[in-house]
């Protein structure tokens, strides 16, 4: 078993129970799994490494808890960039039916190396859209995050309304129900692990209440809960969204919701945007999670998520990049920032601390994915899951709080992150390089799927 000591480290925020923040502290990984850590001289070796934590500061790897990440290779796409949410998948469902398994091997793969870099170690991802012929995408993607390394909680995506039936998508990426729930019961029979410490976990994931039926909601709600699985949908993202559901079901979302039997804690909800009071009382009492996506929300124009008003009511709330081609970015260090920033505009500077955004970013993801037994916090028993941020560059000079200054400077890129006991950056840098090689060849596959739909 590797044993690997981390000395010296300028802070060490831990955010378990009592709220530690170690001060040239230290900590120890024997094989996956975090063995001690404290103040003062470390325990005696030896150790297969040492690693130096002078001017740097540790936390909780960071979870992710929602994501496209076939968006990888949309990124700032023309005719995209300033369209609302309903106009803008519009645009793109006809670049994005041209997908295959390399494009999706390849932007997983892109995505992963962007969280990892930011200093997140584990994500969700929200995988919908399955052309005709390419129905094993999602194990594409399972395969692409083995060989990165991240642990990974990929959903099991649906879309049954095609443009014909008043849906937004064309009708050659929509599945029958059938295909998708029995492609659904498939991934959980061969990828799921539900023991601890598991690298992959299946959710089924309905794209959102425009996007399939009611029936289709209430069969993917009864299977996942035959398998004990997770269940994830977008929900109150966008006002259109609102009037749609009025219009088309009589009731606002939250409501629709509820009549499906979705209110419920094994459920966590993308964006949430546009909620009254009430319906945030309902998600917070249902134990329902939420996944804010602050900087999405803000490309899209789609508003400011209530953020604070659901941690006050209870809700579990986790932070998210969301798709690459409505950010542009897979950055889990910026995404904090743009919570922290957000927030304190719609609420006043002192609802989001520095520190506050920063537990949203660990032990907040963890409980949304229900895995705060296991991540999210640095204590004895749990899981490797680390990052180590450099702050001795020009952008924290005269940083009097190294732990704020890592949302309020100009942080980037984590310096080390390991990822169940094993170390994936270093010095800023991927330890796998070949990874880098996946950079030119993402660059030529989104050139030829953007010339293929016609729009460049």
């Amino acid at each position: 078993m590797n044993r690997i000591l981390f000395k010296d480290v300028e802070a060490i925020v831990t955010f378990d129970p009592e709220g530690r923040e170690l001060r040239g502290g230290w900590l120890l990984v024997e094989g996956s799994r975090i063995a001690a850590l404290g103040e003062g001289p470390p325990p005696p070796g030896p150790f297969d490494e040492v690693i130096d934590g002078r001017d740097r500061v540790m936390i909780p790897g960071m979870v992710n808890t929602h994501h496209h990440l076939y968006q990888t290779l949309f990124r700032a796409v023309p005719g995209a960039a300033d369209k609302k949410l309903f106009d803008w998948l519009a645009f793109l469902y006809e670049l994005w039916r041209g997908i295959d398994e390399e494009a999706v091997y390849v932007s997983t793969i892109l995505g992963g190396m962007e969280l990892l870099l930011s200093g997140c170690t584990t994500t969700a991802d929200h995988l919908y859209l399955f052309p005709k012929g390419k129905e094993r995408l999602i194990d594409v993607e399972i395969e692409a995050a083995r060989e990165l390394g991240i642990r990974f909680h990929p959903t099991r995506g649906s879309m049954s309304l095609s443009r014909k039936d008043g849906g937004l998508p064309p009708e050659d990426v929509v599945q029958t129900e059938e295909e998708i729930l029995a492609d659904s019961e498939r991934l959980i029979r061969e990828y799921h692990d539900p023991s601890s410490g598991a690298m992959v976990r299946i959710a089924l994931a309905p794209c959102s209440p425009f996007s399939v039926t009611p029936q289709l909601m209430r069969a993917t709600a009864e299977l996942a809960r035959r398998h004990g699985v997770l269940l994830h949908t977008h929900l109150g993202e966008t006002l259109d969204e609102e009037a749609f559901c009025l219009e088309k079901f009589g009731m606002r979302p939250v409501e629709y919701l509820a009549e499906l039997g979705w209110l419920s804690e094994d459920v966590w909800l993308a964006h949430m945007v546009h909620v009254n009071s009430q319906e945030i009382g309902r998600i917070a009492q249902a134990g329902v999670g939420v996944a804010h996506c602050p900087s999405s929300n803000m490309l899209l124009g789609s508003g400011i998520a209530p953020v604070v008003d659901m941690l006050a009511a209870g809700v579990r709330v986790g932070l998210a990049v969301d798709g690459s081609a409505s950010n542009d970015h897979s950055n889990m260090i910026r995404e904090a920032r743009q919570a922290m920033l957000l927030s304190r505009l719609r609420y006043g500077a002192q609802a989001m601390p520095a520190r506050r955004a920063l537990e949203l970013a660990t032990l907040g993801g963890a409980r949304v994915l229900h895995r705060e037994e296991e991540i999210g916090t640095l204590e004895v028993g749990k899981c490797a899951d680390l990052a180590l941020f450099d702050i001795s560059g020009v952008e924290h000079a005269g940083a009097a709080d190294p732990v704020a200054g890592l949302l309020r400077c100009a942080t980037q890129y984590a310096d080390t992150v390991m990822v169940n006991g094993k170390v994936l950056v270093r010095a800023g840098r991927l330890v796998d390089e070949r990874l880098y090689e996946y950079i030119p060849r993402g660059r030529k596959i989104a050139a030829r799927l953007v010339q293929l739909s016609g729009n460049l």
